[in-house]
């Protein structure tokens, strides 16, 4: 047995994760990992400096670990694809080999939870922008809370606030924004016809050309 639910005139959307979605989904969660990996190696030297002059404005550059989860969703929208995408891509990161150990798999699932959060209160039906950026702003949000409690407890308000804003926007802007627009792209290639994201742009282009 397996959900699906229908509307008239439109095609049943099965909630059951497929085959092809576990493969893709891992596919992509593995080179995000990887992604994480190099973001991790750059970042490093940054975020202190950032730290120094302006506390808490390191949080804007937490956008790069944050937009596997997300785009994972917004290609296979199958329920647990967030979580399923952020943890995955962290475990890579973690096995390829990070400073921050086994709070890497910890912010992996807590990321991973805040984007799934906002996924599952629109019904896992719609996939649109607004959705994607909330989901990047839910991983963000989540983000920095774990960060507060587990690398800076204690820390001043002024810094929490601070640093929580920046993680929030910058989850908005790169995990949200970006992993939306990377899923447009990629469909248009054609690598997505399988999924309905890549059915929709496709019908898009389709309407347009013929407008």
């Amino acid at each position: 047995m397996h959900a699906t639910i229908t509307s008239t005139g439109a095609r049943p959307r099965v909630l059951r994760w497929r085959v092809v979605d576990i493969v893709v989904a891992s596919v992509v969660a593995v080179a995000s990992g990887v992604v994480f990996w190099v973001w991790g190696v750059l970042q490093n030297p940054i975020s202190g400096p950032v730290g120094a002059v302006l506390p808490g404005f390191q949080g804007i550059l937490n956008g790069p670990w944050l937009f596997a989860g997300v785009l994972v969703a917004l290609i296979v929208r199958k329920p647990g694809a967030a979580l399923y995408g952020e943890l995955v891509a962290a475990i890579v990161s973690a096995l390829i080999g990070t400073q921050w150990g086994f709070a890497t798999l910890l912010s992996g699932v807590v990321q991973g939870l805040g984007a799934e959060i906002v996924f599952a209160l629109f019904l896992y039906a719609n996939w649109r922008l607004v959705p994607a950026l909330l989901a990047g702003a839910g991983a963000g949000l989540a983000e920095s809370i774990l960060d507060l409690l587990y690398w800076y407890p204690g820390s001043k308000p002024e810094f929490a606030i601070t640093y929580t804003i920046t993680t929030t926007i910058s989850g908005l802007v790169v995990a949200g924004l970006g992993s939306w627009l990377l899923v447009r792209a990629l469909a248009r290639t054609g690598a997505l016809s399988r999924f309905a994201a890549g059915r929709e742009v496709g019908g898009e282009a389709q309407r347009v050309s013929r407008a």
